[in-house]
């Protein structure tokens, strides 16, 4: 059985209308007794007038129209029907004695779905309606599974604010205390296993604060509630401070962060927020896969009409078959020190960079290292 039986199978017939449209009453009669018993509800219109007042009021899920009618023909009926939003999407089977190819061609060009020729027998009649009432009611089913899924987006878009931004703030309080704490002691003073729980619950709450907050900006991105608001930045004003923030966390893995200023101004057109957030998760991604001891270079120049900011480090690398999709397949992956990360931040990035007009890109050897670099456009002279 293909797709088309199996939905045929399961339709309620009487859940259907059919609008009967002749001005021969014997041939209203015959189709309505015929479509009755198949189950169908059936309404009629004697010409096409009264059609169109008929398709407007009881919004029929198929006509069946006669050709051949004195005040106004069939297809002429079609053509106002297919104009008015209202009716525009009922299908139409004609009924007709014509079989010349040109009126065929004609009837498909004013909308017909299908033609049914006069005499007709009633198998004929029902397969061809059974059509139509098929393609109506996978329509509807695609619109209604349109309709929960946009729902089920709604709702998850909503759960994700929610969540990010109740939690958020929390998180960045626990942060900050356990920042101070890790700072303010030592192995000695407070035993090496302790501090070291500390140490981890420190860089832990780094991983958190950051998810909830690319998950807040995800969802603001993707439900357009985040508003891009291009300025005018010198990017010497912007990434050293995001390497200053990083500093720390850095050190704490004895990594070394290394800016290296363009030597030249770099003014971008860019949005400052979405700017410092893509430089962010490129050095705590950097951080987070670098062994202990190694060095992350963070460089820009200019490139063409963009200026480029790039995150060179020396860590585990990324295979090759999964360089083409890093950007926008989240999956779990797991940093030198244990760290997880969800991959949402390179998908945040990669959206943010495009809706400043730039781009992202990533260069990588697996074992050696990888480049990771976003494109923001220069402003111009």
């Amino acid at each position: 059985m293909d797709l088309g039986e199996g939905l045929e199978s399961k339709i309620n017939r009487s859940d259907y209308k059919i609008l009967i449209v002749d001005d021969v009453v014997s041939n209203v009669l015959l189709l309505k007794i015929l479509l009755t018993n198949e189950k169908f509800q059936v309404c009629t219109a004697n010409c096409g007038n009264m059609c169109i007042e008929q398709a407007r009021a009881e919004k029929p899920d198929l006509i069946l129209l006669d050709v051949m009618m004195p005040d106004m023909s069939g297809f002429d009926t079609a053509v106002i029907l297919k104009k008015d939003p209202q009716t525009a999407d009922i299908p139409i089977i004609f009924l007709t004695a014509l079989n010349n190819p040109s009126d065929l061609v004609h009837g498909f060009q004013v909308g017909a779905n299908d033609f049914l020729t006069k005499p007709f027998n009633k198998e004929e009649l029902v397969v061809r309606v059974m059509h139509q009432i098929a393609l109506v009611a996978a329509k509807r089913l695609i619109q209604r599974q349109n309709e929960e899924l946009r729902a089920t987006i709604q709702n998850r878009d909503k759960m994700y604010s929610v969540i990010a931004h109740d939690l958020r703030s929390p998180m960045a309080s626990i942060r900050m205390v356990l920042n101070l704490v890790v700072t303010a002691v030592s192995p000695e003073a407070v035993g090496p296993e302790l501090f070291e729980l500390l140490d981890k619950a420190n860089k832990e709450s780094e991983e958190v604060h950051d998810l909830l907050d690319n998950l807040l900006k995800w969802t603001k991105s993707q439900t357009g509630r985040l508003n891009v608001v291009l300025q005018d930045l010198d990017l010497a004003d912007i990434v050293p401070g995001v390497v200053d923030i990083f500093s720390m966390i850095a050190t704490t893995k004895n990594i070394r962060l290394q800016y290296q200023d363009s030597g030249e101004p770099l003014v971008v057109r860019a949005d400052n927020d979405m700017l410092k957030t893509v430089v962010r998760n490129f050095i705590s991604n950097a951080i987070k896969f670098s062994p202990e001891g190694s060095t992350i270079e963070i460089t820009m120049h200019p490139e063409g009409p963009f200026a480029k900011v790039s995150v060179h480090d020396h860590g585990v690398g990324i295979a090759a078959e999964r360089i083409d999709s890093i950007f926008h397949k989240g999956e779990t992956t797991y940093g030198t020190g244990g760290e997880e990360g969800s991959g949402l931040g390179l998908q945040l990035c990669a959206d943010f960079a495009r809706k400043n007009g730039g781009d992202v890109m990533v260069e990588s050897v697996l074992g050696e290292g990888s480049t990771f670099s976003v494109l923001v456009p220069l402003k111009e002279s």
